[in-house]
């Protein structure tokens, strides 16, 4: 017994040795040293490199990877620490061997278990399998059947006609999408090179078609020329080329005969319904059509003072044709949207884009755009189960319509319900893949799926980074990457241009209460209390974690803008969950109807219905 408990304490004392040892030789290795010094420059360069992937857009998984890299480095410092000492790897005990082994060993299988796989590294999406990648689709060798339509050249003798010779070119582009067989681009991506002297071959691998049509215009007085040229983006040669003339009076008829041509040269068979027409006449007076025509493209620009020149037209086309259908509906896009761009009156101009859509509608039932115009002044009137069935209708009468899918996409997304708007935007994205506002609303369903380089990715496509939208996206990007400075920037650009009559330093200070300290978050909200009227203040609120004071601004407000609005509810930001989860969120949904619209038509990707605790309860995450 004795001589057993001797053993016991000689082993403890041994033991006790062998710690007094390793602790020595910890000090002789400068362990701690060594680790403290490099947690220090580690921690010094995580910031730096932050903000340098913001300034050149390395995709998440890169930082991922460089942010594993440098906890790795921990495991390599103790290893070259032990090492270090001055009796060597050869006098290195066995169990001092075993140890730096086992490092080894941890390091290896840390690497393995939390490094992205290299098809993960390079995804730019990684959880919609549906979505939509402009870069592969023009990667892929273009349908034989499939053509651009570039925006026509104003040759009048004045240079006056730049917004008809646009409209022409889109004439015949919606003639040419009849052609069933034919994949035909939409007008976004197509008239995205205007100005530009890009090649065939370029716009061919950009967007992924075998042919680009180009052309020209000459308009003077009632005398009209089209001249037309098709040209092959494989090698860039023209195929085929013609010239149209005649009066106004005759321009279906010469529409109507471009495209046929164009189906001719590219041996397509037309279907009966093709056999027709393609180009249908629209109105008896040749002056309301030219004025209708420009107003078209002044309505889809939405720059400047674009969109009141827009109704002028409109309203003189509609006053020498009352029957003039399309001008109708178009009056009606017109006025739903103009108070976002001018100082306009929402109630007198929901009233009056009603009212055009009504006139559009009794002309002809199956007008896309009048259904979209009316949905969407529900959407801004906060009725938002009213606003389903129209937008079905629309939807159901012009599924491949781009602007019709956008305000699809744009009431899901308003709604909570991502996934459903993400995958009407995929569908738009396939006809259109450079239009600026499917893909600024693909990138800010990817950023709340957490999909940052997705989200970057989309925003970068197309020229749309320039945009407002696009730098709306950039700066919740640089802000979430530590570029404080330049997001403030970003933010306060585009939040002038959609709407708000803050002044932008004040805007710009805002945005830092939102992400900054609490002395300039008290700063932001003293701001935002003195705009108290302003159309963002709600949206503002929001950003700086006053979710009560917002719900309340916004529901005793009188602004349209659901979208900008409800859009920030489902953000990923701390501040958005905080709104999401707060109990006013419950009184608020259910006053404004949301709660009934999601019992209705589904609920919101982040929140579900809490019958335990209510019938119009719910729970959001």
């Amino acid at each position: 017994m004795l001589r057993r408990a001797g053993a016991i304490l000689a082993e403890a004392g041994e033991r006790s040795h062998a710690v007094e040892e390793f602790f020595a030789r910890l000090k002789e290795h400068k362990l701690v040293q060594w680790l403290l010094g490099y947690a220090a420059v580690a921690v010094a360069l995580i910031p730096v490199l932050d903000i340098v992937a913001a300034q050149f857009g390395w995709p998440e998984s890169l930082r991922r990877g460089i942010t594993l890299v440098l906890i790795m480095g921990f495991f390599v410092v103790l290893v070259l620490a032990w090492y270090h000492g001055e009796r060597g790897a050869q006098k290195m005990p066995r169990s001092e061997k075993l140890i730096l082994v086992g490092l080894i060993v941890v390091s290896g299988v840390l690497l393995w278990r939390f490094a992205p796989p290299a098809q993960q590294a390079m995804a730019v999406d990684s959880s919609a399998a549906n979505t939509v990648d402009a870069k592969a689709v023009a990667a892929k060798p273009p349908a034989k059947n499939s053509i651009a339509v570039m925006p026509f050249a104003d040759l009048s003798v004045a240079q006056d006609q730049a917004l008809f010779s646009e409209g022409m070119a889109e004439e015949i582009l919606n003639a040419l999408t009849r052609i069933k067989s034919l994949r035909v681009l939409g007008r976004s991506s197509s008239f995205q090179f205007q100005g530009k002297d890009i090649p065939p071959q370029t716009v061919g691998q950009q967007l992924g078609v075998a042919h680009v049509l180009t052309g020209s215009v000459r308009k003077q007085g009632n005398e009209l020329r089209i001249t037309v040229e098709l040209v092959r983006t494989s090698d860039g040669v023209q195929q085929w080329s013609n010239q149209y003339d005649g009066n106004l009076a005759d321009v279906f008829k010469l529409q109507d005969a471009c495209a046929r041509d164009v189906a001719s040269e590219l041996d397509i068979t037309l279907s009966d319904a093709g056999a027709r027409r393609l180009v249908d006449k629209v109105t008896d007076n040749s002056q309301a059509y030219a004025k209708f025509i420009e107003a078209q493209e002044l309505v889809t620009k939405r720059v400047g003072d674009s969109l009141p020149r827009a109704i002028a037209l409109l309203d003189e086309a509609t006053g020498l044709d009352p029957r003039f259908t399309r001008a109708w509906s178009t009056l009606a896009v017109a006025y739903a949207v103009l108070p976002q761009y001018s100082n306009a009156d929402w109630q007198t101009s929901w009233l009056a884009s009603d009212q055009a859509a009504q006139r559009a509608l009794a002309l002809n039932p199956n007008d896309a755009d009048a259904y979209a115009a009316l949905s969407y002044n529900q959407f801004s009137q906060r009725h938002y189960s009213s606003m389903v069935e129209p937008m079905q209708r629309a939807l159901e009468l012009a599924p491949e319509n781009s602007a019709v899918s956008y305000w699809a996409a744009n009431e899901l997304a308003a709604m909570g319900r991502s996934r459903d708007a993400e995958t009407r935007l995929d569908a738009a994205l396939a006809n259109d893949p450079a239009n600026p506002l499917l893909l600024f609303y693909k990138s800010m369903l990817r950023w709340r799926e957490g999909d940052q380089a997705g989200a970057l990715d989309f925003i970068h496509r197309s020229g749309t980074a320039d945009s407002p939208f696009g730098e709306l996206m950039l700066g919740f990007y640089d802000a979430a990457h530590g570029d404080k400075e330049g997001a403030k920037r970003s933010f306060a650009r585009s939040t002038r241009h959609m709407g708000s009559t803050i002044p932008d330093q004040e805007l710009q200070a805002i945005y830092l209460g939102t992400f900054g300290t609490i002395s300039q978050r008290q700063m932001a909200l003293k701001i935002v209390d003195a705009h108290a009227g302003d159309e963002w203040a709600p949206t503002l609120l929001l950003q700086l974690g006053e979710a009560g004071r917002s719900f309340d601004l916004y529901e005793h407000g009188h602004s349209g803008l659901s979208d900008a609005y409800l859009n920030w509810l489902w953000q990923p930001e701390p501040w958005a969950r905080k709104a999401r989860q707060e109990v006013a969120f419950q009184g608020f949904a259910k006053r404004l109807g949301m709660v009934d619209y999601w019992k209705r038509n589904g609920w919101p990707d982040l929140c579900k219905p809490a019958p335990s605790a209510g019938q119009n309860a719910f729970t959001c995450r």
